[in-house]
C-alpha cells in the first residue's frame, strides 16, 4: 500500500543513511522499523520481571523443601531454649 508520510527531516536523514548501510531500500528500512515497533508494542503490557519471576518456577519445589528443613531445625533447636 502507499502512503504518504510526514516524517521530521533529521529521523528521515537518519534512516536513509541506516538504510543504505544495511544496503536495503528506504521502503523496506520504515516497513521493518514499523513491524518491529508493532512487535514491541504488543508485549508492552507485560512487566519484564515477569517473564524473568515465570522463569524461575521451577524453583518453588525447591524453596519449599527448603522452607520445610528450616521448620525442622527450628524444631529441633527451640526444645533446648525452653529449659
Amino acid at each position: 500500500m502507499k502512503t504518504t508520510l510526514a516524517i521530521p527531516d533529521g529521523v528521515f536523514r537518519r534512516a536513509k543513511v541506516r538504510a543504505a548501510e544495511q544496503g536495503i531500500p528506504l521502503r523496506q528500512f520504515v516497513s521493518e522499523a514499523v513491524e518491529e515497533k508493532l512487535c514491541a508494542s504488543a508485549g508492552a503490557g507485560v512487566k519484564p520481571w515477569v517473564k524473568i519471576a515465570g522463569g524461575l518456577s521451577h524453583l518453588r519445589r525447591e524453596s519449599a523443601r527448603i522452607r520445610q528443613r528450616v521448620a525442622e531445625e527450628f524444631e529441633r533447636i527451640e526444645p533446648e531454649d525452653r529449659q
